[in-house]
């Protein structure tokens, strides 16, 4: 069984097209692409079970240097190899806006000449299935090669293309200055005709020119704008362009801890993950998104509120059985590989709270309410009253038995402020003396259970003493105001248990809770960048700011973060890119900015303008 994963995550670059995603690293390999959508299963699986399990490589083999960027604010990757012979350029994207599945690359020999290795291995069904390759002659009359198995089929097309060796396509050649190949894989159902072939410069410079459109609409320009404007854009790219759902990454089972079973499938919506995007996607002034996500929680959560679940399929799906592969070895050895996700079944608490910040949000920024939206919200709050005293598992999805966790319980009571807010402030229909009952029901609760008045802190759950670095999220969502001592007590504490490196958090100690698992972690990046948020609101702006400096660094050399940080290692764990690691960097960032307004001005710096983007069209 072949070994997966012998690139560092960090290594790796993103390309995306608004509905899948494709991990290329820096030596030019594709490694992981799922085709036609973020779940649907992988047809180049290297990441996870070495190269026989399918990876398309683009490069120069005897490169002593790679330099690589993206160009300007788009995924429009361009990486430079440097050979002893010549320089050669390679230019690569997943095109947006025609409803295809394409990933074209262009390499351009620059100086000298270079010798360039190109191979295509396609196997369908995460790896397992080996496809009827040929070469045919597409309906334009271009020369293709054609994988088909099943319902799936790629072609490729080029102005060169690689010749089968033995269950590969392989072509080794070289290049003299000015000379240029073009390359495209496009996806399509085995059973249709393939789609016109793509002119790929043309359709990479609309490409960079749609995402660079995008991400103009944001106009920050505070600290960190580099950061800021490149995490926006890995949400964006994370959103499902037809159906509105947000993913929290494109990969399945990179793990928390090399050689353990922390191995998780990111590829679905998480109500939790997609509100807090929302949330700060309409922070920095894009509110289509936020119609499009309300319309898209709409029709996942139709029915029954009783059967709301923490997690969907980019397209509202609710199956999503967890198995696992085991025909894949996984990344660095870490097994099992698993598709689907069994925390789909828990109960978590927290998650309506957070679907209610964000919808708030969306309010205060002029989205007007539909009859339905606001009914579906009433329904929701109203089963969270009949369960929020109960256990339940939590926003880290503990596979031990079900607590009291405080931060579920403040999440309940965020839900129930944001109900009544939309009632008082909105002149929304509502019970509003139920609701503000409820509210100060949970919050005398918290007090009571969840407070350890000899350690000044907040505590994990109900009954423990030790704490949590979730707890950091009851400022932002205005449960205590920063200057309470409760809230400096649980940042202090939060600290000194979790702390491990300069800024870098644990979520929990592993030795404390029984979250069903025996490997540990490593610190969570987005538990790093609430504490950042946390010192900011609690008037800490240069400790705040120094610090929010420090975790950007840790990034990878084009922006991109992962789940974890092992500071030992140095090096990204988990799964890649991260949705909640990089909305939790553009929070911070946003708090750090308000923070130093208010230490200079006496007032926070004003919010920017709602815009509309543009990015389909």
């Amino acid at each position: 069984m072949a070994r997966g994963g012998s690139e560092p995550i960090g290594e790796y670059a993103v390309l995306g097209d608004g509905h899948t995603a494709a991990l290329v690293s820096r030596r030019g390999s594709v490694d992981w692409l799922c085709l036609p959508r973020f779940d649907s299963p992988a047809c180049f699986a290297a990441l996870l079970g070495g190269p026989s399990r399918g990876r398309w490589l683009l490069t120069v083999p005897d490169a002593t240097g790679v330099r690589r960027a993206y160009l300007g604010d788009s995924f429009v990757l361009q990486t430079t190899y440097t050979s002893p012979t010549g320089t050669a350029l390679v230019t690569e994207a997943m095109p947006l806006g025609d409803g295809r599945a394409d990933l074209v690359r262009r390499i351009e020999c620059l100086s000298g000449s270079v010798d360039v290795l190109h191979e295509w291995v396609v196997r369908f069904g995460y790896g397992t299935i080996v496809p009827w390759v040929h070469h045919v002659e597409d309906h334009e009359g271009n020369d293709s090669i054609r994988a088909i198995a099943g319902p799936d089929s790629l072609l490729l097309r080029g102005t060169r293309l690689p010749r089968g060796a033995g269950r590969a396509h392989v072509d080794r050649f070289r290049l003299a200055e000015g000379e240029v190949v073009e390359l495209a894989s496009t996806w399509a159902r085995s059973w249709r005709r393939a789609p016109r072939r793509l002119p790929v410069t043309e359709r990479l410079a609309e490409t960079r020119q749609r995402w660079a459109r995008w991400s103009r609409l944001c106009q920050y320009d505070g600290p960190h704008s580099e950061a800021v404007v490149r995490s926006l854009l890995v949400l964006r790219m994370l959103t499902d362009e037809e159906t509105g759902g947000i993913v929290a990454a494109p990969t399945t089972s990179l793990p928390e801890s090399f050689g353990g079973e922390r191995n998780w499938d990111y590829r679905y919506c998480w109500l939790r993950d997609a509100a807090m995007t929302l949330d700060a996607l309409l922070a920095y002034g894009y509110r289509s998104e936020a119609t499009a996500w309300r319309d898209w929680l709409l029709r996942a959560v139709a029915g029954d509120p009783a059967d709301l679940q923490i997690m969907y399929g980019s397209d509202g799906r609710r199956d999503l059985p967890e198995t696992t592969l085991d025909h894949l070895a996984g990344y660095a050895s870490s097994r099992p590989v698993r598709i689907g996700n069994a925390a789909v079944g828990q109960r978590q608490n927290d998650v309506l709270g957070g679907v209610m910040v964000a919808l708030e949000s969306a309010r205060a920024s002029g989205l007007r309410e539909t009859t339905e939206s606001w009914s579906l919200q009433q329904h929701l709050v109203a089963e969270l009253i009949g369960h929020w005293r109960e256990p339940d598992h939590g926003i880290w999805e503990v596979r031990g038995r079900p607590r009291h966790f405080t931060h579920s319980k403040v999440m309940a009571w965020a839900a129930l402020d944001r109900a009544v807010r939309a009632v008082e402030e909105h002149r929304l229909p509502g019970p509003l003396e139920r609701w503000r009952a409820e509210r100060a029901a949970i919050r005398l609760d918290v007090l009571k259970h969840g407070f350890d008045a000899g350690r000044g802190a907040f505590t994990q759950h109900y009954g423990s003493s030790h704490t949590d670095a979730a707890l950091l999220q009851m400022v932002q969502v205005g449960f205590l105001p920063p200057d309470d001592p409760r809230v400096r007590g649980t940042v202090a504490a939060i600290r000194e248990e979790l702390e491990v490196a300069p800024g870098l958090l644990l979520r929990y100690r592993a030795d404390r809770v029984d979250d069903g698992m025996r490997s540990g972690e490593h610190p969570f990046l987005a538990c790093s960048f609430w504490l950042v948020d946390a010192l900011a609101r609690c008037g800490e702006a240069d400790e705040a700011d120094a610090l929010l400096g420090r975790l950007i660094s840790l990034g990878n050399d084009v922006g991109l973060f992962a789940e974890q940080y092992d500071p030992v290692g140095g090096r990204m764990v988990g799964n890649f890119p991260q949705a909640l690691s990089h909305l939790a960097l553009v929070q911070a960032a946003q708090s750090v900015e308000r923070a130093l307004a208010r230490r200079t001005t006496g007032r926070a710096a004003d919010p920017p303008p709602a815009r509309r983007p543009l990015l389909g069209g």
